[in-house]
C-alpha cells in the first residue's frame, strides 16, 4: 500500500492514485476499486457515476409482488458498456465511496489553492 495515495475508503473499496503516476504528473485519473472490480476514472467521470448511482436508488422495482421489496438493482457505470448488478446496501456503500472520494478531492482541491 506504499505505492498508493489513499483519496478516501470505506468497508466496500478504496479510490486512491498510484504515486508513480503522480510523480508522472499525470494526477487527473483515480482508481476506484469496490466487489473486486477497479475503474480508472476522471474527476468527471466520478461525478458522472455518482449521478447514476442517485438514479439507481431513486428506481422502484415494478414487476415484483406487493408485498416484495426488490434487493438487487443495476448501477450503470460511466463506461456504457459495463453495468453492475448490486444489493441495495452495496449501492448505499459505493455511494458513500464515490461521494467521500468527490468530497475529498474537492477538499484537497481547495487547500491547495489556499
Amino acid at each position: 500500500m506504499q505505492d498508493i495515495h489513499r483519496i478516501y475508503h470505506n468497508d466496500i473499496g478504496i479510490a486512491f492514485q498510484w504515486k508513480k503516476d503522480l510523480q508522472k504528473g499525470n494526477s487527473n485519473i483515480i482508481q476506484i476499486v469496490f466487489r473486486r472490480t477497479g475503474f480508472y476514472l476522471t474527476v468527471k467521470e466520478i461525478k458522472e457515476f455518482y449521478r447514476k448511482i442517485m438514479v439507481a436508488k431513486s428506481h422502484r422495482c415494478t414487476g415484483c409482488h406487493s408485498n416484495y421489496k426488490c434487493d438487487n438493482v443495476l448501477l450503470q457505470t460511466p463506461s456504457g458498456k459495463i453495468d453492475l448488478a448490486v444489493t441495495r446496501a452495496e449501492l448505499t456503500e459505493i455511494e458513500d465511496l464515490v461521494k467521500g472520494t468527490l468530497f475529498q478531492i474537492e477538499l484537497d482541491g481547495y487547500i491547495k489553492n489556499l
